[in-house]
């Protein structure tokens, strides 16, 4: 099976991980259950080791489309031939606060003509590298990682599932106005599943329709570009972490720059300067609560600076400091592009431009939001005062590069705006603050 090309998939989330849905119905790319955990489909970096959940009719030479319900992230693929139509609506049920099982519902439909479909579900656990065991009960599959650490998930199915070397498979056929659904969910021992109802899967769509819909009513834009700036608002919100108040900088890991390169890397985990700028974003169009969640995550991060005050360049989504990288040499990559690497070596390296996006964030967040609290001020003074004595320092850049320390004149400037946006909040809100050391650095 060919790789598609990576702008014919769509994405469904929940606010804790993504999954990407290809426009001939497969999704080839699913952490689960969070955004860094590993794997449970992955052919987009290795079509035959990687796993995918794919349905789809039965159909030579259909055309396919992709496209959102408006104002939601429920994303609909239509499959188009002279033989008939075919729908399948994909979305990640929104649970807001509480214990959730992260839903992935798939419902298929015949909107014309009697189809007939197949869908495999044949998951890879921890990035292609165990096994697992399948479990065939009436109405279910559960699928068993080998080992420990992994979680187990369940797919539930309106229609009889079969088991095929280690997948999960169905053929069945819909006439004109008739639907199928499926399920996938953590597997808990213990945990009743609110998807055992007749109704859940369509109380389920309503709920998260209206919660996207409700979400994006919110914004204060209304200029002459509203559906797309929507269309981006809606994508940024499902790059945040509900359950930290972290933004991802993509939900990816391994896909490559270009065909055939090796810049291929993990971009799972909250970077200071990427957050920064969604933080900004979001602030723009009236989003202040996902400003505060963020601004509380990053409160955490200044609790925990360096010895020296600096902060690292980038964390993972819980705060987490080590990020080791490392190759998954058994994947091929997108199109074999090697390698395929997760974790991301770049986190200890030197990028002394994040400064100014994190203080010109945080001085938004005062402006816009709500004043920021004395503990967080006193640990941005440390910050700052490192700042003020490195900022001549040579560093990798905004671009990370790995060939060694340049001078960097955006570096520079972003050191300038930190040291400028400590200043003026400072004087604003009247902090302490060590102003003449700060304007011998500003203005040198």
């Amino acid at each position: 099976m060919d790789y598609q090309p990576i702008e014919n998939y769509g994405i469904v989330g929940d606010l804790h991980t993504v999954a990407l849905v290809g426009m001939d119905g497969s999704i080839d790319f699913m952490c689960f259950p969070h955004f860094d955990s590993p794997t449970i489909f992955a052919a987009i970096l290795d079509h035959e080791k990687g796993g995918r959940f794919r349905i789809a009719p039965v159909l030579e030479g259909a055309r396919q489309k992709q496209l959102y319900l408006p104002d939601s992230n429920i994303l609909l693929t239509r499959f188009l031939s002279e033989e008939g139509v075919a729908e399948i609506s994909d979305f990640m049920a929104i649970e807001e606060g509480g214990d959730h099982l992260h839903d992935l519902v798939r419902r298929v439909k015949t909107v014309r003509g009697e189809l007939r479909f197949r869908m495999v579900c044949d998951p890879r656990f921890d990035y292609g590298r165990r096994g697992h065991r399948i479990e065939i009960r009436k109405g279910e599959a559960v699928f068993h990682p080998e080992g420990k650490g992994l979680q187990a998930f369940r797919l539930r199915s309106d229609v009889p599932l079969r088991k095929e070397k280690g997948a999960a498979t169905a053929e069945f056929t819909l006439r004109a106005g008739e639907t199928a659904s499926f399920v996938l969910e953590e597997a808990r021992a213990g945990k009743v599943s609110h998807s055992v109802g007749e109704d859940y899967v369509s109380s389920a769509f309503k709920e998260t329709l209206n919660f996207w819909r409700q979400w994006v009513a919110r914004s204060t834009y209304r200029g002459r570009w509203r559906e797309t700036v929507n269309r981006s608002a809606l994508t940024l919100k499902m790059l945040t972490s509900q359950s930290d108040g972290s933004i991802v900088a993509a939900p990816t890991f391994g896909l490559p720059e270009e065909i055939g390169g090796e810049r291929n890397w993990d971009y799972r985990y909250t970077w200071i300067r990427d957050a920064s700028f969604t933080l900004y974003a979001l602030i723009r169009l009236g989003y202040t609560a996902e400003a505060a969640a963020f601004m509380r995550w990053i409160e955490g991060r200044a609790g925990e600076l360096n010895p020296d005050g600096s902060l690292q360049i980038m964390y993972g989504i819980d705060g987490r400091h080590d990020l080791t990288e490392e190759i998954l040499p058994h994947f091929e990559g997108y199109r074999k592009s090697s390698p395929v690497r997760i974790g991301n070596g770049a986190y200890n390296q030197l990028q002394l431009d994040i400064y100014g996006e994190l203080m010109d964030s945080v001085y938004l967040y005062d402006k816009y939001g709500e004043p920021i609290h004395y503990d967080l001020w006193s640990n941005l003074v440390r910050l700052i005062d490192w700042v003020s004595r490195n900022w001549r320092k040579k560093d990798e850049g905004i671009w990370e590069i790995r060939s060694g320390r340049k001078e960097f004149l955006y570096s520079r400037l972003m050191c300038w705006v930190a040291i400028d946006r400590g200043l003026r909040l400072a004087q604003k809100r009247s902090l302490p603050a060590p102003f003449d050391r700060w304007y011998k650095a500003r203005d040198t």
